[in-house]
């Protein structure tokens, strides 16, 4: 896993599975993920973590030290990354921010106002009809936390029956957060200019699959609890920056797969010359059109990810 840059997505395969010959125009049905991640930089990673186990109970599923993977959902992940052995510096714009997916919005207002958290949003609402509802906090060095709940609309017709089939994975118990409290997914959101393009990137490059449309902002399952969300920026909580602090990361069971399709697409932009290979994992990265970093993992079974894998296999 190349943490030398601060903010990465995370791909996780083997969300699916394929048993026939991989076919280069549907990646993701070919190669598949098995859970969604995505790489926060930061100048005090324990601080960050302290804040992140205590205040909002994730658990802690891999620790390297100098970056720790959170499970966040059921198939979700954040990994915090020490800004200067990582892809990026904690000085680059936090040009991202990330849906922590609940049914228990007004619980989760409730907790947090009791909390030393600086929050974004300075009350909350709930809108009959609307096709979403949340709130927005911040966390100890600037990211964005969407606490959003999808509703029942036509907008969510395909989205929200995926929402209602997934389990809810409760705080951590050694955590401040009140017990039955938790998130049932993620949606991470990267900030475009060119919507048409990136939209066309994501769906004919990768091969993801629109599973909901807000017309500013699109969103796709990367994971069995994990969504990627297209913002346009013009819209969005943050403006197109040319850095961005942030990685997007994919597990996958079939990383060899991914990066020789990938490699030898003309469509995308490697940064990896080569598969890396360290202890704990075997990744590679590569850059989307406006820059966000891609990056894919397998993880390997040594002592360190025995939760991590636990957390990745459970049914």
């Amino acid at each position: 896993m190349n943490y030398k840059n601060a903010v990465t997505i995370l791909f996780i395969t083997g969300f699916i599975v394929s048993t026939g010959p991989v076919l280069a125009e549907d990646p993701m049905q070919g190669f598949g993920t098995t859970a969604s991640n995505v790489f926060f930089y930061y100048e005090d990673v324990e601080a960050a973590t302290t804040f992140y186990k205590e205040t909002l109970g994730f658990r802690v599923a891999a620790d390297y030290g100098f970056a720790k993977i959170m499970q966040v959902a059921p198939k979700s992940f954040v990994t915090l990354v020490d800004h200067t052995k990582g892809m990026h510096s904690a000085a680059e714009p936090k040009t991202t921010a990330i849906a922590l997916v609940t049914d228990q919005l007004d619980q989760w207002w409730d907790y947090l106002q009791t909390q030393d958290i600086e929050m974004r949003s300075k009350d909350y609402t709930p809108r009959e009809g609307s096709a979403h509802d949340g709130f927005v906090a911040v966390d100890p060095e600037g990211y964005l936390l969407e606490f959003e709940r999808f509703n029942p609309h036509e907008e969510n017709e395909r989205f929200v029956p995926l929402l209602n089939a997934t389990k809810t994975l409760m705080a951590h118990s050694d955590s401040n957060v009140p017990e039955g409290l938790g998130f049932k997914a993620t949606v991470v959101w990267f900030y475009y200019k060119d919507m048409q393009g990136i939209q066309r990137f994501y769906e004919d490059v990768l091969g993801f699959d629109l599973i909901a449309d807000q017309g500013w902002a699109k969103i796709y399952p990367v994971g069995p609890t994990g969504y990627f969300g297209l913002v346009d920026e013009q819209l969005g909580m943050h403006n197109y920056t040319e850095q961005k602090a942030v990685t997007m990361s994919f597990f996958t069971a079939d990383i060899d797969g991914w990066y020789e399709y990938l490699s030898k697409n003309d469509s995308i932009e490697m940064r990896s010359e080569k598969i890396e290979e360290e202890d704990e994992y075997r990744a590679f990265v590569a850059y989307d059109p406006e820059g966000y970093y891609l990056e894919w993992d397998v993880f390997n079974p040594i002592p360190a990810n025995t939760d991590l894998l636990k957390a990745i296999d459970a049914k």
